[in-house]
């Protein structure tokens, strides 16, 4: 499903250096508001089509500066591998107080649309992954559109909100059924997913990741499951410079 309609690029801010991956910074006007997000452009592309990440930040990256969102997870991280990381990734910012939910959803998608098309990028390798907020996110667009991604990678994340004060944090997609867990499961069973928790996480307790951990098992649904010893909320670090997750990866292609 393409949203190019309703999207275009604006703003054009590069922080190229030779030899090595930068940043793009864009602007996106869609359904009534100017969005900003990045795209992270590899040191070498693949002239057939490159591999791309959506990347989905976490609530204390919410903003309109179109720069939080590089501050914690992935971007950090891609700061550090920028000679070597071999994919492009696109990472949009949800504005203050709101979710990856509604608007926000399809912004993203609309995002990654974008960035697909200007950077060229291969339609049988793209990925998803969220933190916190973000791997709520990552359950809402691959729910949308569980044709799209060749892989997920959700990071502390859940479907039910985790605490009373924030009810807003949740997955729609399945928020009227009876099992979440197993619709989730279901849902997305053909579709290769690697889910990694703190087991000491205590802003998104274990509890949802592995009950769905438990779906996937009786439904077949191709999912693996990492709960992290001694982590707490921060599980996207070690996540992310894990080796054997992005060799897993990119191994991944839509049929």
């Amino acid at each position: 499903m393409l949203l190019m309609s309703t999207a275009c690029t604006l703003a054009r801010t590069s922080t190229a250096v030779a030899g090595r991956g930068h940043f793009e910074a864009r602007e996106l006007p869609f359904e009534g508001r100017l969005f900003r997000y990045q795209v992270f452009v590899p040191a070498r592309r693949d002239p057939s089509g490159t591999p791309v990440v959506l990347f989905l930040h976490g609530s204390g990256e919410r903003g309109d500066d179109g720069r939080r969102q590089l501050l914690a997870g992935l971007g950090p991280w891609l700061e550090k591998n920028a000679d070597s990381f071999p994919a492009l990734v696109v990472l949009p910012q949800v504005p203050q107080d709101e979710e990856w939910l509604g608007r926000n959803a399809r912004m993203a998608l609309a995002a990654l649309d974008a960035a697909s098309t200007e950077f060229h990028a291969d339609p049988q390798r793209i990925y998803l992954t969220g933190m916190s907020m973000g791997g709520y996110g990552t359950w809402e667009l691959a729910l949308m559109q569980p044709q799209r991604f060749a892989a997920l990678v959700p990071v502390c994340a859940a479907i039910t909100a985790p605490r009373i004060g924030r009810t807003t944090l949740r997955v729609d997609q399945v928020a009227d059924e009876t099992d979440p867990y197993t619709a989730v499961a279901t849902r997305l069973r053909g579709v290769p997913v690697w889910m990694f928790h703190g087991a000491d996480d205590t802003v998104v307790p274990p509890t949802d990741a592995r009950l769905i951990a438990q779906a996937a098992q009786r439904v077949g649904a191709d999912l693996r499951y990492t709960e992290l010893p001694g982590v707490g909320h921060n599980a996207w670090d070690p996540t992310y410079r894990d080796p054997a997750m992005w060799a897993w990866l990119f191994q991944q292609r839509r049929p």
